[in-house]
């Protein structure tokens, strides 16, 4: 029995089979009620003569639950994950990594930030920066500070140097593998950053974001929430952890989509944006292809270059004077243990002296002494006494004071010996 036998059994009409379509067509249309073609449409439930007029459907047996909005109340329109959908961030404190923390944040994601200072940056400002990532929403802040594996990165960079000292993938990289081992610790589901695609000239082109993502271990988990849409979608996109709809389509090196996004946040008072580290700066940079020319890489020697001036002394040894207060205290957290000390007391910089075995020749020592007293400010007397201290692991040890003639600053001879 076919679909038209069976039509016409069950309406109880003539159960002659159908030859073709159009009589199934025709059977069908008799049973419940459509016009066969060429028949004049009417209006559903309207009957015409000899026909019965049809009921309307039943009412839906339940009423839908009404929605309610407080204008006044911020919800999160995901519900709150489980523990293994945390998200681990990347967090500078700049305005792409403020953005990408909040629109993580705001599907209803727990969050760790991880922010890295790098060896030559002090901790000034971290617990502003704690502040501002708890603001947003991440319930933890981590920071890692890279010690030897950065020497090392910085020394050979395997993707290279920028302009200047630059590694920006290979430190991009350590950075990732960092944030991709936390996640593991952690139970996470993926790591972000707020890398824009095509922002960076080095580090954030297509085939650069492609390869970090691919060396850093993070192939499918690693979500760039400002770009997210210009990329293919990441697992915790796939998985519905994310949901891709808020996430955003920018590019470019231009800043006013993410201005725009941060007034529509409202989220006020982020710093400007900024040119990249000291490692893209030409002084700074110059001054660490001498560091690893004369001495290699050292957490130690790296700290010390980010102030003051610098001298490399005829004998071998490095000389860093401060040039205000504020540089004579940074150098003073800068010196390790085996460095001297050099101050003139009264209006004179600090002077940071160090050889690459330890042991200053006496002859740099009365340069340096000559220098410290040449930057301190004029006296009339023709020799300054300038204090020596010997930094030790136990403390200090205070050598006898050594009367410097004032160097001329001005003098090409030593103007050659700066970095």
């Amino acid at each position: 029995m076919n679909v038209c036998d069976a039509l016409k059994k069950r309406a109880g009409v003539d159960t002659r089979p159908c030859v073709n379509i159009q009589q199934t067509r025709s059977v069908w249309a008799t049973i419940v009620g459509r016009p066969r073609a060429g028949r004049q449409t009417r209006p559903y439930g309207i009957a015409t003569v000899g026909e019965e007029r049809r009921r309307p459907p039943p009412p839906l047996a339940f009423t839908p639950r009404a929605c309610y909005t407080r204008p006044d109340l911020k919800i999160n329109r995901r519900p709150m994950t489980k523990k293994t959908d945390r998200a681990v961030g990347l967090f500078s404190g700049g305005l792409d990594s403020i953005l990408a923390l909040r629109l993580v944040a705001d599907q209803g994601l727990p969050v760790t930030a991880l922010h890295m200072r790098l060896p030559f940056s002090d901790d000034d400002g971290v617990e502003g920066l704690e502040a501002l990532a708890r603001d947003l929403g991440a319930d933890e802040f981590l920071l890692y500070r890279p010690g030897e594996e950065f020497c090392r990165m910085l020394a050979h960079p395997r993707h290279g140097y920028g302009k200047n000292a630059n590694p920006c993938l290979d430190c991009k990289l350590l950075l990732l593998k960092r944030a991709g081992a936390l996640m593991a610790e952690l139970g996470a589901a993926f790591v972000f950053t707020g890398e824009v695609l095509g922002e960076r000239p080095m580090s954030q082109r297509r085939r650069a974001l492609d390869l970090l993502e691919r060396e850093s271990g993070l192939k499918g988990r690693l979500l760039r929430p400002l770009s997210a849409k210009l990329f293919p979608p990441t697992n915790p996109e796939s998985d519905g952890i994310v949901d891709r709809k808020l996430l955003k389509d920018f590019r470019g090196r231009g800043r006013k989509p993410q201005m725009a996004l941060a007034a529509r946040l409202g989220i006020t008072g982020y710093p400007s944006p900024a040119g990249g580290c000291l490692l893209t700066e030409q002084v700074f940079g110059r001054r660490v292809f001498e560091l690893l020319e004369r001495e290699g890489c050292t957490v130690d020697g790296l700290r010390l270059l980010a102030h003051g001036r610098h001298f490399r002394l005829p004998g071998g040894s490095k000389l860093a004077l401060g040039r205000d207060s504020d540089d004579n205290d940074a150098l003073v957290r800068a010196a390790a243990t085996g460095d001297l000390l050099l101050d003139a007391r009264v209006s004179s910089p600090v002077g940071v002296l160090r050889h690459p075995t330890g042991e200053v020749p006496p002859e740099d020592l009365a340069l340096a002494a000559a220098l410290v007293a040449g930057y301190a400010k004029p006296r009339e007397e023709p020799a300054v006494p300038v204090h020596v201290v010997r930094l030790t692991a136990t403390g200090e040890e205070f050598s006898p004071e050594i009367e410097a003639a004032p160097a001329d600053r001005f003098d090409p001879a030593l103007r050659r010996l700066m970095v």
